[in-house]
This record gives structure tokens, sequence and C-alpha cells, in this order.
């Protein structure tokens, strides 16, 4: 008998963690995650404070960045600008989406 657990968690902006936790969950070291914060990929809720904290949603943010890297042997350069071009076809579907929802 196999006996899987599972963790759920609430992706939002209400719900926050730290930048420890998101290196947990997705594999990433603090390094890489700071590379990702410095070119706007993910953003702490308060740049101000000494504790980074971010919210939920960056968990997407990270582990995608972390699946890039190790399926594609992406160094970080590659994996920035990867994930940099993925999050950036989302905007544009995304304004597609609405200004084809205008015209319907």
């Amino acid at each position: 008998m196999n006996v899987q657990i599972a963790e759920w968690t609430l992706l939002n902006d209400q719900n926050s963690c730290s930048i420890t936790y998101l290196c947990d969950v997705s594999g990433l070291s603090e390094g890489e995650v700071n590379e990702l914060i410095e070119n706007g990929l993910i953003t702490p809720i308060d740049d101000n404070a000494m504790a980074k904290i971010f919210p939920m949603h960056s968990i997407v943010t990270v582990s995608s960045a972390r699946r890039l890297r190790d399926d594609f042997e992406l160094d970080s350069h590659g994996m920035i600008l990867a994930l940099t071009l993925m999050q950036r076809i989302d905007e544009l579907q995304s304004e597609l989406q609405q200004i084809r929802a205008q015209f319907n």
C-alpha cells in the first residue's frame, strides 16, 4: 500500500511566504530566487522590509523557473530569459482575450 501526502496551499495575494519557503518548495537556491527578484519576475510585498515576504502566487513562478532550469539544462540567464518571455506571452494572451471580449 502506497500512501501519498499532498499539501494544499491557496495561491492568492492575501497569503504570503518567505524567501526560504520559496526556495524549499521550488528547489531553487536563495541566489537563484534573488536573481528572479532582481529581474522583476517576483516582487516582495514590501521592498523596504528587512525580511522579504512574497505573495503566495510567487510559488508558481519559482517552480516554473526550476522546471525550466532542470528540463532544458539552462543556466540562470537562460532561465530568466525563458521565464520573462513566458510571462510576456501570458500578458499578451490576456490582452487579446480582453480585446476579443469587447468585440463579441
